[in-house]
Parts: structure tokens; C-alpha cells; sequence
């Protein structure tokens, strides 16, 4: 049964780069129309992640040089691919139903619910990882509705999962399989993940003990139980240093002062693949330890369709389940985000529309 859509449609704008007061709720914002090869998304549920926070400070500006979630309101060029168009939708993790068709659609009936990376794959000849995020070049999905372009929509109607859990997987889920795919996880190998009872860091433990690694993650104590809940083997504290010369990759999310020993840490012809930095994004390196050793890096943001089709193929499965923390009224924005940085609890915070949070 095809909804009856409105006109306009309640939502988020991100003014500008700043603090929590640089978001507005508005309830006047148009509801977007569907272009070409796009379908209109009725959000269901949207996670909330590092990069909403670190775009709405500007911390992806070279000028920032300090830990996540540090910025300033004069950064000019603070979004994933540079300056951004203000106001902004935000919200990359998206589980919604497809409500309306654009031209050249339908592949995708209306109702299905769907989910999406966040990262969503352009390349050209030019520039071979070239992508769009949701909720940074294009407006997201801390609103009612959202336009997404077809090609990048996955159908999850028949996945095991809650809207709210869906929610809590492209971003996590996605990017830990883009990191462990890059680095070339295999059963059997030794994984080091830090930051691994965060989001990204929780998705890894699980996705590479499900590839039959052997995971080691580090973590807070008081987060340990749960990372080993997830498929950690062993546990190292954050003020431990790793043991030298042991693990076959290292997938890194945290960086900061204590990334050179992350490197002293893999085997020689090792793996090292990062996809952020909450401690600090410079660090220092001592390039013999890395050439000498033979030792691979990868930046890990692009990936190709494949990698997240494969994790739908999991989702759909039953394979895979995100970890939960809380759920906020999308209102409730600017306290869902001083949770989430206040790194209380382990698992992800999702936000509901208000006309579903109260349902």
C-alpha cells in the first residue's frame, strides 16, 4: 500500500561546524523528490557514529591536528570531501522503506526496508575510490525521509534483525569489513583491533572471529566481558603494549601517540589498515620499522559494492547482530551525542524519528 506522502517533513539541519548548538530541529523542511535512478526512504531508525560528530566539528579539515571530535566554528573545509553545503541533513546509518519511485527505478518495490553503506561507492578514471557519504555530500538520514540513489539501496525486508539493529550496521559493520577485507583477514592469522569495544571496533571483533581469526582487542576493563563476548580471544588493556612481532594485521581506530608501537606489533610482511583515529590523527613513525619489515599500509574508506553485498549476505543469513546501547528521540540529538563521546556503555546509540520513537 503506496503511504500518502506530505509536503514537508521534520528533521535535523547542521547550520554550520560547531558545537551541539550548530544543530536545529525543524519540522518545515521540505520532503525531497527522487531523481533519476533515486528512490524516496522513509527512515525507520539511524545509528549514530563518529563522522556525524567529527563533521559537525570540522575535524576532517587538515587544520585540525588533535583528538576526534576536537574542531572549531571558523574550519572552512571540515566535511569528508572538503567544505560542505550548510544546512545539511546528517546521519549516515540508514534503515528505512522505500516509499516513492524516481524515474528509471523499481527495482526496489515500495515497502521494502533497505539499508545502505555510508560510504557509497563513485569511481571515475581519474580517481578509482571515489565516493559520496550519506549525510555529508548529500543530505542523510536524521530526518523523516531521504533520497538514495537505487543502485546503493539493499534490501533487508527478510533479515532477522530489529529497524533499530539494522540501523546500528552500515557504518560499523561496513567499515570493519572494508578494513578486514583490505587487510586481507584470514582464518587462523593473529588480528590486534583497537578501539574494539566501540562500534567499528565491536563489528570487527565479530567479523573477523567469524573469518576464523584469532582476535586480540584492546580495550578498557571495564568493557572486556563484552569484547569477549563479541569473539575476542584475548584482551589487552589501552596503557598495555602490545607484544612485538606477533599479529599478521592490526586494524587500527584509535592512532594517536601510541601508533608506533601498533607497528612494532605486526609480523614482518604484516598489515596495518586504519579507517580513523579518535586519539589523533598525527602520529610518528620511524620508516624503517615499515620498509625494512615489509610492512603494508591501507586506508581503509573506500570499498567496492562486493564487500558490502558480502555483509548483507551475513545480515540476511543471521550471521551477524550489532550491539545495542541505547535508542534516543532524534530530538534528542545533541544528548544522544554527548552519550556516544562520553563512551559509557559499549554498543551503538540510535536515533528514532520522533512519530516512531514514541510508538
Amino acid at each position: 500500500m503506496v503511504e500518502a506522502l506530505p509536503s514537508q517533513m521534520s528533521g535535523i539541519y547542521l547550520t554550520r561546524h560547531g558545537g551541539p548548538e550548530a544543530l536545529k530541529w525543524r519540522e518545515d523542511i521540505p520532503v525531497p523528490q527522487p531523481g533519476r535512478g533515486e528512490v524516496l526512504v522513509r527512515v525507520l531508525a539511524a545509528g549514530v557514529n563518529n563522522t556525524d560528530i567529527n563533521t559537525r566539528v570540522g575535524w576532517y579539515s587538515s587544520e585540525v591536528t588533535g583528538a576526534t571530535e576536537e574542531g572549531g566554528d571558523d574550519v572552512e573545509a571540515g566535511g569528508w570531501a572538503g567544505a560542505l553545503q550548510f544546512p545539511r541533513i546528517q546521519g549516515g546509518d540508514l534503515c528505512g522503506r522505500v516509499v516513492a519511485h524516481g524515474p528509471g527505478t523499481g527495482r526496489l518495490a515500495i515497502g521494502r526496508r533497505v539499508i545502505c553503506p555510508i560510504n557509497q561507492p563513485r569511481p571515475t578514471a581519474d580517481n578509482p575510490v571515489g565516493f559520496e557519504a550519506l549525510g555529508s555530500e548529500f543530505d542523510g538520514a536524521f530526518a523523516q525521509y531521504c533520497v538514495v540513489r537505487e543502485e546503493d539501496l539493499y534490501d533487508v525486508t527478510d533479515a532477522p534483525l530489529t529497524d533499530i539493529e539494522l540501523a546500528a550496521i552500515p557504518c560499523a559493520f561496513g567499515t570493519a569489513a572494508g578494513l578486514l577485507h583490505r587487510a586481507g583477514v584470514e582464518a587462523d592469522q593473529n588480528v590486534l583491533i583497537t578501539g574494539a569495544s566501540g562500534g567499528v571496533g565491536l563489528a570487527a571483533v565479530q567479523l573477523a572471529a567469524l573469518r576464523g581469526a584469532r582476535v586480540t582487542g584492546v580495550s578498557s576493563p571495564s568493557k572486556a566481558d563484552i569484547v569477549l563476548e563479541e569473539g575476542a580471544t584475548d584482551i589487552l588493556s589501552r596503557d598495555q603494549v602490545p607484544p612485538e612481532g606477533i599479529y599478521h594485521v592490526v586494524i587500527d581506530l584509535v592512532a594517536g601517540p601510541a601508533w608506533p608501537a601498533l607497528i612494532d606489533a605486526l609480523r614482518p610482511g604484516g598489515h596495518y589498515a586504519t579507517a580513523g583515529a579518535i586519539a589523533g590523527p598525527i602520529v610518528e613513525a620511524d620508516l624503517r620499522r615499515i620498509y625494512l619489515r615489509d610492512i603494508t599500509i591501507h586506508g581503509c574508506t573506500f570499498q567496492p559494492p562486493d564487500v558490502f553485498s558480502a555483509l548483507v549476505e551475513r545480515i540476511l543469513a543471521g550471521q551477524v547482530r550489532p550491539r545495542v546501547s541505547q535508542t534516543y528521540d532524534l530530538r534528542d540529538i545533541a544528548a544522544a551525542q554527548e552519550e556516544f563521546v562520553a563512551k559509557r556503555g559499549a554498543g551503538k546509540i540510535v536515533l528514532l524519528p520522533p512519530d516512531l520513537a514514541t510508538e
